[in-house]
């Protein structure tokens, strides 16, 4: 299962696309998405929200060898995004992924058996506000990691770490032990956390997208106890090249 295991990201200050470069990349994602792409007036925004979901697709053909043209990708009624896929035909108990973008980075992790959740934050202000946003990205991960979204009592969340290292959380005052975080510098003043945890969390919408949500412990701590991988770093020419060579 660990290829299923995978942290992309892509640092889109890098990329200056012409208004052609940029048309191109758009054009190679399903018509249904052109519209929330293009709704952005500035061309930052749209960036990341184009290399949002290039990385989507590409991951998704990566790693399970879905041809393009049969990749659906849709939003529970939460937002969060999920692979549309026979659950008959998958090589893993669960694939998902989760995707987050702020300031110059664009990233995506995805799980085969696990949910997982991913938050990026870029704060250039003292050390008391980087701690707040360290803790605030561990807090969206795990929302986003559910697919409850922010709405979500962020108040009832309580992280404990050592050095930022060995993260656990506990909820309402009891330890989740099916639960693990981890928290990487991107560079530039940039975070990003994941979290993993038990399918059995999810909202009964996002639960209806995935392949199983009930496990016995020693299949689940398969999926939990998985290497985690470090986040491989992609350029959005790579991305394309994806499409196209799969495109012949």
């Amino acid at each position: 299962m660990e290829k299923g295991v995978q942290r992309w990201v892509v640092d889109i200050s890098k990329w200056d696309p012409t208004p052609h470069d940029f048309s191109f990349a758009l054009y190679l994602l399903p018509q249904h998405h052109h519209s929330s792409i293009i709704k952005y007036v500035k061309l930052e925004d749209r960036k990341r929200a184009l290399v949002s979901r290039l990385l989507q697709y590409a991951l998704v053909h990566q790693v399970l060898g879905i041809p393009f043209e049969e990749i659906t990708i849709n939003r529970t009624i939460e937002g969060k995004p999920y692979l549309e896929i026979d659950k008959a035909g998958m090589d893993f108990p669960n694939f998902n992924f989760n995707v987050s973008h702020h300031g110059d980075y664009v990233a995506i992790a995805s799980e085969p058996l696990c949910l997982v959740g991913l938050d990026i934050v870029s704060c250039t202000s003292d050390e008391i506000l980087i701690e707040f946003y360290r803790y605030w990205c561990l807090k969206e991960a795990y929302v986003k990691a559910i697919g409850i979204g922010v709405a979500y009592g962020l108040d009832k969340v309580e992280f404990h770490h050592t050095g930022w290292g060995n993260i656990s959380v506990k909820i309402d005052g009891e330890t989740m032990t099916e639960w693990k975080f981890w928290l990487f510098e991107l560079g530039k003043r940039h975070w990003a956390s994941v979290a993993k945890g038990h399918p059995k969390s999810a909202t009964e919408s996002y639960k209806r997208t995935l392949r199983q949500s009930d496990f016995d412990e020693e299949d689940y701590n398969k999926g939990l106890y998985l290497p985690d991988a470090p986040f491989l770093s992609k350029t959005v020419e790579q991305l394309i090249s994806i499409f196209c060579e799969a495109k012949g």
